[in-house]
């Protein structure tokens, strides 16, 4: 059968295909789609500067204090868990990118001892070590600088380098969300393999030409080969692929989490087989330990251990201190990882000491993230209300005129604070439960006995124990006037 002809025998309408909903589809099918999210995600990112570098510098007084630490992190978990990869579709840092592309013509490879996700490890790393040495959050003056580097970055990385190398390389924001997405109800994904098993010119990752030749929509500039691709990781949902396909066989669809992300034997377009990529292996492991030890860093007894530290080692430097607690942590997780792999691999008579770790290391994801959308919605929830008086206030400042009233600055919880610790604490068993029941899974589908998966299952609860006992911490109520 014929593209043409599959295209037309093709069940149309299904409820679970976004592109046939009103308006939403509609706009999804629009070409400057992107364009538009990332114009206005643009425009918030211009005021958060302008407050950042000519505001007030009390911080829960400035849009860059507060947007940026409270309601875009909040607004981040939120869109991954209801819709999908919504802040890469909206990034605004590509905007820069395009005209660099435009003008610079950019022919060079990434390096290829930089490719990969290390780069973007230790970014991350770094990132959440600044964050705390140097107090981010309370100061809206180095969040612009922050800002601005992330435009340069962008600008300059892929003005030099072909393809999409920030965001598949380099991009910390960026591989946070791709392992958020692993919870997304939705996926880029193909509507027949039929059209794609006829299809002769595979747009979807050359890109569309025209009849003269000229390149007129992009492909997939990070290599995911729609036939082949397995769910969200690595894909920024620009739509690219959705444009570029002359059959309108790729669409957003609704899917089940988790579901086909299970086996990371699986060859994946762009990514090969998750079992034999030690940088996401470690990705996986560097945010699970970081987000326990960011919500770490906010708590009371943070001071204690840091003071025990400090005694111990005889160091008196916060930051060469918060070092060592950012990479201890991620390295006790590691071994605990490795040892669970171990005695998995011991039990099911695996050829291999590395195979439970390269199999079951991936069902840590969940509640890696459950914990961060519980952290993050713990500030989002104490301090929605903010956006209220920040912007009666930056409209004062930038007019001299109280506009829209005189700033409310009483206003900042969402809910009351036992109705958020319940939220927070059932976010994190809903993380838990996930990795829980990716490993059951993952342990039926290569037909394993319960005792081999127990001692994933054991790391599991005993992190889980963690965040709960973190979540019950009085925590820093950044963000708020309370803090």
């Amino acid at each position: 059968m014929t593209a043409q002809k599959a295209l037309r025998h093709r069940t149309i309408g299904s409820w679970s295909d976004l592109q046939h909903w009103p308006i939403l589809g509609p706009w999804l099918r629009w070409r400057h789609a992107r364009t538009s999210a990332q114009a206005v995600l643009l425009f918030l990112a211009l005021l958060v500067l302008y407050d950042g570098f000519f505001g007030p510098p009390l911080a829960p007084k400035n849009l860059a204090g507060v947007l940026p630490w409270v309601h875009w992190r909040g607004l981040v978990v939120l869109a991954l868990l209801l819709a999908g990869n919504l802040f890469c579709f909206a990034c605004p840092f590509l905007l820069p990118r395009r005209l660099a592309q435009r003008l610079f013509r950019p022919r060079r490879a990434w390096p290829r001892w930089l490719q990969g996700k290390w780069l973007a490890l230790v970014l991350l790393v770094v990132f959440f070590w600044a964050y705390e040495v140097f107090d981010l959050w309370a100061s809206p003056w180095l969040t612009a600088w922050v800002i601005i580097t992330y435009f340069v970055a962008a600008f300059l990385i892929d003005g030099f380098f072909r393809g999409a190398a920030f965001c598949k390389h380099v991009c910390p924001i960026g591989q946070f969300n791709f392992l958020g997405s692993l919870a997304s109800p939705s996926a880029v994904t193909i509507r027949d393999r039929g059209v794609c098993a006829s299809c002769v010119t595979k747009d979807c990752i050359r890109g569309h030409v025209d009849s003269e030749g000229k390149l007129v929509q992009r492909g997939c500039e990070l290599g995911l080969f729609q036939p082949r691709k397995v769910g969200n990781l690595d894909c920024t949902f620009c739509l690219d692929c959705v444009h570029a396909c002359p059959y309108q066989n790729v669409t957003v669809r609704l899917r089940l989490p988790l579901v086909s992300e299970l086996d990371p034997g699986v060859n994946r377009s762009g990514i090969g087989r998750l079992s034999n990529r030690p940088d996401w292996m470690l990705l996986v492991l560097g945010l699970t330990g970081l987000g326990l030890l960011n919500a770490f860093g906010m708590v009371s007894p943070v001071y204690q251990f840091l003071s025990w530290l400090s005694q111990t080692l005889r160091i008196t430097s916060e930051g060469v201190l918060l070092a060592f607690m950012f990479l201890g942590g991620i390295g006790l997780l590691a071994v605990a990882a490795m040892l669970a792999g171990l005695v998995t691999s011991v039990l099911t008579g695996a050829p291999s000491r590395w195979w439970g770790f390269q199999r079951f290391v991936y069902s840590l994801a969940p509640l890696g993230f459950g914990m961060w959308t519980a952290h993050y919605l713990f500030h989002f929830l104490t301090g929605a209300l903010t956006v209220v008086p920040l912007t009666q206030n930056f409209v004062f400042d930038v007019f001299g005129s109280a506009l829209l009233g005189q700033p409310a600055w009483q206003l900042a919880s969402l809910l009351p604070m036992n109705t958020v610790y319940e939220v927070v604490v059932l976010t994190l068993a809903a993380g838990f439960f996930g990795s829980v029941l990716w490993a059951l899974a993952l342990g039926r589908q290569l037909q394993l006995g319960f005792l081999a998966v127990l001692p994933w299952l054991v790391l599991h609860m005993a992190l889980f124990l963690f965040g709960v006992w973190l979540l019950g911490q009085p925590m820093e109520m950044r963000g708020t006037l309370l803090g």
